[in-house]
């Protein structure tokens, strides 16, 4: 064979392959029952906000509004490693603690999720924010390597991260944001910075105050309190710089006493009971949210 022929046949090798997997291509999309189209959808931006959702309770938009989040969700289930999961036990609380709000009237109720789904962290209280809410509330249950810790906890943001997330916050808006519904664009930077820090302190304070309340009314129910006194930790759930945010730890997970109260209907109801009875003390001491 000659050199020239030799060199044809690699040339044309890789087109008569290709060739055959297109007619086999064609041979197989043309079968039976077989789809000749591509569907196309656009997904959403990842920096799209999530959407809002529905608020219960009163028309009335000056009563007090609570925002519950359920923590954890979708494929995060949280702690637990039998059959009860923490995004599960959240949310039956939460649930429960909606409906205790919403049948003792006068306020106002939304939760970041009602079903299984993930909400990713700083979507959590920015959907807080963003409905003007004037209390937040994160429900999760806690976990530790031993089984002997036991009972409810309820945080509060550290000062630290209260600083972290106050700078996060100037930084993101960029003075084009609002604190407390005053648009920090209509502001010096000086104004702007004394404003969010009185905000931030207030909120500070509010958290403070929700948190003893709580703890007040769990200690009622004999459930059982693994710390007496509000908790700090700089959690991302808990960084809206205007917005009084606890996060409720309903208790350990992975003992056996906290489990059985957290998987019960009674226990959740207890919960939510206490939850329910220390929101709307908070806010008879503040009524104006």
């Amino acid at each position: 064979m000659s050199r020239t022929l030799q060199l044809i046949l690699v040339l044309l090798t890789p087109l008569a392959v290709l060739a055959a997997v297109l007619v086999v291509g064609g041979t197989v999309s043309t079968r039976a029952g077989a789809y000749d189209y591509v569907v196309r959808f656009d997904l959403p931006s990842a920096d799209a906000p999530v959407g809002l959702p529905r608020v219960d309770g009163p028309a009335d938009a000056s009563r007090p509004l609570v925002v519950i989040d359920p923590g954890h969700g979708g494929f995060d289930p949280g702690a637990g490693q039998g059959a009860l999961k923490e995004k599960a036990a959240a949310l039956q609380i939460a649930l429960a603690l909606r409906d205790k709000l919403l049948a003792g009237g006068g306020l106002r109720v939304a939760l970041t999720r009602d079903t299984d789904r993930f909400i990713a962290l700083a979507d959590r209280p920015d959907i807080a924010r963003r409905l003007n809410a004037d209390l937040f509330v994160s429900i999760h249950a806690d976990s530790a390597e031993s089984d002997s810790a036991r009972g409810a906890s309820v945080y509060v943001l550290s000062e630290s991260g209260s600083s972290e997330a106050a700078q996060r916050f100037a930084d993101r808006e960029n003075g084009a944001g609002r604190v407390n519904g005053v648009a920090l664009s209509k502001t010096s930077p000086a104004v702007g910075a004394i404003l969010l820090d009185l905000s931030q302190r207030g909120a500070q304070s509010g958290s403070a105050q929700a948190a003893g309340l709580l703890l007040r009314e769990l200690a009622d129910t004999g459930m059982g309190l693994h710390r007496d006194h509000p908790e700090t930790a700089a959690l991302a759930v808990l960084k809206a710089p205007d917005i009084p945010s606890i996060l409720f730890e309903t208790g350990y997970i992975n003992n056996p006493q906290d489990e059985a109260v957290l998987a019960s209907r009674r226990g959740q109801q207890a919960l939510a009971e206490a939850g329910a009875k220390a929101i709307r003390a908070y806010f008879a001491r503040n009524p104006g949210g």
